[in-house]
């Protein structure tokens, strides 16, 4: 498949419909068995296509057509995909976002959008209609699920039968707009990224090479874009159940059951859901013979992590640990064997954690940090071959060239390049001799001290090799420039606090990277993203270890 635009995907999809119509394409739980386990329901590809097409042709009557944004907050369900492939098919433009990152703040990110469709479930519109103000561009609202006391259609009212009115479809340039999709904004603020028919049709590409190219069978889902993706290629996608805010409270067993019921081929979870599931097969271990790989994504999964899957699933199962983000999804990969061999120690030796070789069709640049603009690489770019930490910036077919919102972020974060965009990624690392990306930490946090910059992956991941210690974090106190590297750490269940601290003082005289901090801090439990449970908030521990070292004086 070459990349053109989403309609050649579009058009796969309808192919899978009518040449296997009674082919499951989303399996999800609906309500409980009488012994307490989650009852599966399954909707087919023909059933999902007509489906879309009925919401697609009353959204159009409603007048939302091409180019129409439309804010969607529903939850992982089948109605969430009918939803989206109806949106795709008039070439109305969805707006995702993280409903985990709060209410204040997604309003804040979504009155900028200006949206003029709105459909969601009961909570949101409760929500568009107490914040009106912001949702005053709303001219169609749809709730999913019981209508409260507002007025408009529910999905319900729509039936699933389409009447064939669909509009002709108007052809898409592959610079088209397709999507609209939020940052999660934890380790900065959100930003409203734009991805067009052509990235979306590379993500496509690139998720199906990912795997060799295999038929992808039957997927577990918990992240609903890799749903939309899975879709596309004839997946059947397998829904645990879960809450899209609380990805951590999935439960593990569960998990395995959905696993072993369905067959399940390949899983996307992030570290959240991994390491329950980890943690649960060490007590009640389990065969799932159906299971040939795994992509981690997300968040950075532990390397203890890996190995410890590596353990308890058959040996033939491929564990990926995946690096992206919302503008370019995916950047790089790892297949756990790779790195369980050398590159794990390397790390704790302070290179940092290596994230892998850039994906299919991804060229990756770093260019020397600064925090200002780089209008073009003329003077910033560090010379290939190089140790040297950079911020890693990324071009392809899957990464998105421009913000919707805030227009300042395309000035920060895209560097021209003739007719090519980069993408600043925000994070910071260095290239090996092999090509491969070795991640430091965000560029935000590092901590500037009077003898240069320190890196918060690259310090972290030295002290994380300790016996006592859970994870750690590297936070700068006073001015930068002039900062002072404090360590914060958080114990292992039942660890002894001073001999840690011991261990801790004793590996800082060890490695030159780490050698500039004095100060270690033991903390009863880092702040972390609500979604992922793995996004350490160092602003917010910063603040806290200056009050610890006040209270010392």
């Amino acid at each position: 498949m070459t990349t053109a635009t989403y309609w050649q995907t579009i058009d796969e999809f309808r192919r899978f419909a009518a040449e296997q119509p009674d082919r499951p394409a989303v399996i999800y739980p609906d309500g409980t068995t009488a012994a307490g386990t989650p009852d599966y329901r399954r909707i087919t590809y023909r059933e999902l296509d007509r489906w879309s097409d009925t919401i697609a042709e009353r959204l159009t009557a409603s007048g939302v057509g091409s180019g129409t944004r439309t804010i969607v907050l529903v939850l992982p369900s089948p109605e969430l995909y009918a939803i989206l492939f109806a949106l795709l098919k008039i070439g109305a433009v969805p707006v995702v976002i993280d409903p985990g990152m709060g209410v204040r703040r997604m309003v804040h990110c979504l009155r900028a959008v200006q949206a003029q469709a709105f459909v969601g479930i009961p909570q949101a519109h409760l929500v568009r209609l107490l914040f009106a103000r912001s949702f005053r561009h709303v001219r169609t609202a749809v709730t999913v699920g019981r209508r409260w006391f507002w007025g408009g259609p529910t999905l319900r009212d729509w039936g699933r039968t389409p009447a064939g009115v669909l509009p002709e479809r108007v052809p898409a340039d592959p610079d088209d707009v397709l999507i609209i999709a939020f940052t999660t904004g934890s380790t900065g603020p959100a930003k409203a990224v734009e991805l067009t028919h052509g990235n979306l049709a590379a993500m496509v590409e690139q998720v199906h090479a990912a795997r060799g190219h295999t038929p992808p069978e039957t997927s577990l889902i918990t992240l609903p874009l890799v749903g939309v993706l899975d879709l596309l290629l004839g997946a059947r996608c397998v829904l645990p159940p879960l809450i899209p805010s609380r990805v951590g409270s999935t439960d593990p067993a569960q998990v395995v059951e959905a696993i072993r019921t369905f067959g399940v081929r390949t899983m996307f979870a992030s570290p959240a859901v991994l390491i329950p599931l980890l943690t649960h097969l060490r007590t009640q271990p389990a065969e799932l013979d159906s299971l040939a790989s795994i992509f981690s994504g997300g968040a950075p999964v532990p390397d203890w992590c890996v190995a410890g899957l590596r353990e308890v699933l058959h040996p033939d199962v491929e564990i990926y640990a995946g690096y992206g983000s919302t503008e370019a999804l995916p950047m790089s990969t790892i297949e756990s064997r790779e790195l369980l061999d050398g590159l794990v120690e390397r790390a704790h030796a302070g290179d940092g954690t290596c994230i892998g070789r850039p994906a299919d069709r991804v060229s990756v640049r770093l260019l020397t940090i600064t925090d200002d603009p780089v209008p073009a690489w003329d003077g910033v770019e560090i010379a290939a071959g190089s140790s040297d930490v950079g911020e890693i910036a990324v071009s392809g077919p899957n990464v998105s060239t421009r913000y919707y919102w805030p227009a300042a972020a395309n000035t920060a974060g895209k560097i021209a390049d003739g007719d090519r965009i980069w993408h600043r990624t925000g994070d910071l690392g260095w290239i090996d001799e092999q090509g491969r990306i070795w991640f430091c930490g965000r560029k935000s946090q590092r901590v500037q001290t009077a003898a240069g910059p320190m890196f918060t992956v690259q310090v972290e991941q030295v002290f994380n090799a300790i016996p006592g210690v859970a994870r750690s974090a590297l936070v700068g106190l006073g001015s930068r420039g002039a900062q002072r590297p404090v360590l914060c750490v958080e114990l292992e269940s039942g660890a002894e606090p001073n001999a840690v601290l011991t261990r801790l003082r004793t590996r800082a005289t060890e490695f030159e990277t780490v050698a500039p901090i004095a100060e270690f801090l033991t903390h009863p439990g880092f702040p972390v993203d609500i979604r992922h449970n793995a996004k350490i908030g160092r602003e917010q521990l910063a603040r806290w270890a200056a009050k610890q070292l006040e209270a010392k004086r």
